[in-house]
């Protein structure tokens, strides 16, 4: 194929910190970028985080900007809720169809007031809060999410499911007309010659551990959800309380949730649970910590220094196996078994705990439709495990953050870089 004839835009599918920084090193550079985002708002998964270890720098005031950016870039357009179908061709001469839903929002005659929350009579737990708050039909997941325009959930709005069909409450609230009934999905063709997946990854549901007792008794919280409640934009403002509205006294947080049942470590889930124990002593300084642990994986040259840091706030530091966590007396319960095969156990107010990054649960879909593979633990395959770890066998196609694999925040940068780096040598 000719040069001439190649495309040299780009597609980046999620917008989260690695598809972020793809995105912005590729306008940089002077190429048109299409990134394609499923949900209303950009910043994926970090925006969920008050604090980011190992230097513990608030999170917001690190992609608030990226994300301004993003957003201001003349080279990067933005499709939100949206999604790749299909995929055809090769380097250079990408055919790419992209699904765009209605936000039934007009992103530029709204102003990101907030007037329509209040009047709609839909009420339901926020996805984004980890189901810790409540929603509107129309909403936008948090305070501070960019763009700062609420979408409409079809699911869930009256006029859409029909339950209502004359519904027209946050219209009529809206002074600046930017509620548009009218707006249709549709499907964009897209040419580009390069495409970057960023689509981020899940936490493992400690419901298939039941162990663990999520989902079954209160004051057991996932790694998210604590994240939320320690969030000053959170459910709570930043308050970290038990369902019963006090601040906990004592507190048991869990490693290597989902390890076995997932075969690998994700490397960052104990650095994120030092990080916790932080949050709680900058909170609740009389707060009795105890880190229950099979295996401490502290990577890094700074990590170190982070962990002596936080040893030195205080806390018990166990290795154990859990065996189950009940309620008794009204309290919790974490019993647990030593490497001696002595048994133990701890009586807490809070458990929070630390599940294993593993694929979102739609990477099987997505790698049919980039007809690109996966890995044995479901994360998209590289073509070279040992020397390319950003390149698929499709050439053209490549795979960054945690969407390759379980990584940090300055690894999923780095696979970005090399994305574009790849990616510019190959399309001059």
């Amino acid at each position: 194929m000719e040069a001439t004839n190649q495309s040299k835009d780009v597609l980046v599918v999620g917008a989260g910190i690695a598809g972020i920084e793809a995105s912005l090193l590729l306008a940089q550079a002077g190429r048109k970028v299409y990134l394609v985002e499923k949900s209303p708002s950009i910043g994926g998964n970090v925006i969920k985080f008050e604090e980011v270890f190992t230097n513990l720098e608030c999170s917001t005031c690190m992609i608030a900007p990226k994300q301004q950016e993003t957003l201001q870039a003349e080279r990067i357009e933005l499709l939100t809720l949206s999604q790749v179908v299909r995929v055809e061709g090769g380097l250079g001469d990408f055919k790419v169809t992209v699904k765009r839903n209605a936000r039934w929002v007009d992103l530029e005659a709204c102003i990101g007031c907030g007037a329509c929350f209040d009047p709609c009579p839909v009420s339901l737990k926020n996805e984004f809060e980890e189901g810790l708050g409540e929603r509107k039909a129309i909403y936008i997941p948090c305070a501070g999410a960019l763009p700062n325009v609420p979408a409409i959930d079809r699911e869930h709005c009256l006029r859409f499911t029909g339950e209502d069909k004359t519904c027209q409450a946050c219209q009529e609230a809206c002074v600046f007309e930017a509620i548009d009934f009218d707006q249709q999905d549709e499907e964009l063709e897209i040419k580009v010659g390069a495409i970057v997946v960023a689509t981020g990854y899940d936490l493992f549901d400690p419901r298939r551990s039941p162990q663990y007792g999520y989902g079954k008794v209160g004051g057991v919280y996932t790694a998210f959800e604590f994240e939320r409640l320690f969030a000053s934009n959170g459910p709570t403002g930043g308050e970290i309380l038990l369902p019963n509205g006090n601040p906990p006294k004592s507190v048991a947080i869990i490693h290597c949730v989902g390890r076995k049942e997932r075969g690998y470590c994700s490397a960052v889930c104990c650095m994120y649970a030092l990080k916790f124990v932080h949050y709680l002593k900058s909170k609740l300084p009389t707060v009795e910590v105890a880190q229950l642990y099979t295996d401490f994986c502290i990577p890094g040259k700074s990590a170190q220094r982070f962990s002596e840091k936080v040893k030195g706030m205080g806390g018990d530091l166990i290795r154990a196996e859990v065996v189950e966590v009940a309620k008794e007396n009204g309290n919790l319960r974490v019993k647990y078994n030593l490497p001696s095969g002595k048994a133990g156990s701890l009586e807490v107010d809070m458990v929070i705990l630390a599940p294993a990054i593993e694929p979102r649960a739609d990477a099987a879909d997505l790698a049919k439709v980039f007809n690109i593979a996966q890995d044995d633990a479901g994360f998209f395959a590289e073509e070279h495990p040992e020397f390319s770890s950003v390149a698929t066998p499709r050439e053209g196609i490549f795979i960054v953050g945690c969407a390759q694999g379980p990584k940090n925040i300055q690894g999923s940068v780095a696979q970005s870089e090399a994305a574009v780096g790849r990616i510019i040598s190959l399309l001059p």
